[in-house]
């Protein structure tokens, strides 16, 4: 009997050397349409499954490979003598090798205004069939997925040495996870396009019954939160260019655990601010904003950054949302910093930052959306998994519910600073002008507590800025305090039983109130 390898793929990188490889090692070569053609042209000789099934492709290359001839080859158990008869009675060949990858669905949905029938029609059917028939056969037929693999398997064949037991073992689990994951994906989409028929138009978060998720590894970490937790970093298949799985690390260490989670908080809360159009900078420190600054430029805007909180920002993440030029640059290698973040960076600034070798420079895309609709956050309990939508929601209204309302100047610093308190760990209280902050209060067990904290920080800017709360206050003591510190306007999203005793407290002190009627909790 014939040795064949079957070999049907969208993504051609790599696979001429491969085939190759299989020839030298005696496979024939059976193919389908595109890469029986790709694979001619390349010199090889191919036969196409048409042919060697006796069954044309069909239907627009819809059906050619689900055929007895091709999965009873795949599928055949080469020490059952019954499946080995069978398989001589009917002409089918063994088929040792089966090379395939999926057509691109998550690709192709990812682009915009991708239309249901063209998402449909990137629904892959044969591959996934051919692959898993090898996968489940993995002891006598290879299963090759990845194109990664193609050197080592080819090199591996053509030694005659073969695969061990664990080889295909390893190879087929890569197969059920890519369908799998290939699965999930075609679920996810359809659900997103059910009320409206267009995952484009469709904002609001479909529920399934079973919640799958699927991300490919990207970075294996040295560890995790502490030292003796192990970790690996997996990303989005089509992680955008705007979120920290889809940045570009231009130079430095390696991103670890920590690092990861610090700088997609620092994203976060710069794409926050994107529509204020203003230059602004964002200093992170353990996952909480310690400063951010908005000015007429990223150097201005920076320095009102570090003027905000110049000892936390000591070993913390920067995020620019404009390029990072040379006097930028200058200023931050004069400190201690883990990451800087931004759209660009000029060639100066980069031949500074690369006299500090370690610090990590990433670049993401600030024209990208940071979010696509239908995204939802996942947090992993005990047992089980919490997800809710994300937080993108803005106030529909400001209601002011005290005798003073807030003067021009105090509206624009309590804009800014309820844009801030909700990138705060809760219980948040941020103190802001109307282009800093200038104390933050983050993850307090009482509001009180958290005011407190951030009040001290300020100390005597507290008296120009006003105080953003992301809760309502349960009782009168916060305003109180506030009031002790000078601050003359508050923002919170109000709707506790004791409002009146806060409205109270605030017109005794002449502090004007707003309500945004939105809570902002971050745990």
């Amino acid at each position: 009997m014939q040795k064949w390898a079957l070999v049907s793929v969208y993504d051609k990188r790599g696979i001429v050397p491969f085939c190759e490889q299989l020839v030298k090692a005696g496979y024939g070569i059976l193919s389908t349409g595109g890469t029986a053609a790709h694979l001619k042209d390349a010199g090889f000789p191919v036969t196409e499954v048409g042919d060697y099934t006796g069954f044309p492709e069909m239907m627009n290359g819809r059906v050619k490979t689900l055929h007895p001839k091709v999965h009873g080859g795949i599928l055949g158990l080469r020490h059952d003598a019954g499946h080995m008869d069978s398989m001589q009675t009917h002409g089918i060949d063994p088929i040792d090798v089966v090379v395939v990858n999926l057509y691109p669905f998550q690709e192709t949905i990812a682009k915009p205004g991708v239309t249901l029938p063209e998402a449909i029609e990137m629904i892959d059917i044969g591959g996934p069939s051919m692959l898993r028939s090898a996968a489940k056969n993995h002891m006598y037929c290879i299963p090759v997925v990845d194109p990664d693999d193609y050197e080592w398997i080819g090199a591996a064949l053509v030694s005659g040495q073969g695969l061990s037991d664990e080889q295909r073992r390893t190879l087929a689990r890569k197969v059920f996870a890519t369908t799998a994951a290939y699965d999930a994906a075609i679920s996810r989409y359809l659900a997103d396009t059910l009320e409206t028929g267009s995952a484009e138009a469709s904002k609001a978060v479909q529920w399934p019954e079973r919640f799958e998720v699927s991300y490919v590894k990207k970075q294996v970490l040295r560890y995790g939160e502490n030292p003796h937790q192990a970790a690996q970093f997996y990303a989005e298949p089509n992680a955008s260019a705007a979120t920290i799985a889809g940045a570009r690390q231009l130079q430095g260490k390696e991103l670890s655990y920590n690092n990861i989670q610090d700088a997609d908080a620092a994203i976060n809360i710069l794409r926050s601010l994107d529509h204020l159009n203003s230059p602004a900078v964002v200093a992170v420190k353990h996952m909480n904003p310690c400063g951010v600054g908005l000015g007429q430029t990223a150097l201005e805007a920076f320095e009102r950054t570090y003027d905000a909180d110049p000892v936390s920002i000591f070993g913390g993440i920067i995020a620019c949302n404009r390029e990072i030029d040379a006097a930028l640059a200058e200023r931050l290698t004069s400190m201690f910093l883990e990451i800087v973040i931004a759209p660009r960076f000029s060639d100066d600034a980069l031949a500074l930052f690369a006299k500090k070798k370690n610090l990590r420079l990433l670049q993401i895309d600030v024209q990208e959306p940071l979010w696509r609709p239908g995204d939802v956050l996942f947090r992993r309990v005990s047992g089980g998994l919490l997800v809710q939508e994300v937080d993108l929601a803005s106030p529909s209204s400001f209601d002011v519910v005290t005798k003073r309302a807030p003067s021009a100047a105090e509206w624009e610093a309590l804009k800014f600073a309820w844009l801030v308190v909700k990138h705060v760990k809760s219980n948040a209280i941020v103190l802001a002008t109307a282009q800093q902050t200038v104390g933050i209060g983050a993850g307090q067990m009482n509001r009180v507590g958290a005011a407190k904290i951030a009040i001290e920080q300020a100390g005597p800017k507290a008296a120009q800025a006003v105080l953003a709360s992301d809760a309502f206050f349960p009782m009168r003591d916060t305003v109180d305090t506030a009031a002790a510190a000078g601050i003359r306007a508050i923002i919170q999203p109000g709707g506790s039983i004791k409002d009146a005793d806060s409205i109270a407290a605030a017109d005794e002190h002449g502090i004007a109130m707003v309500f945004t009627h939105q809570r902002h909790f971050l745990h």
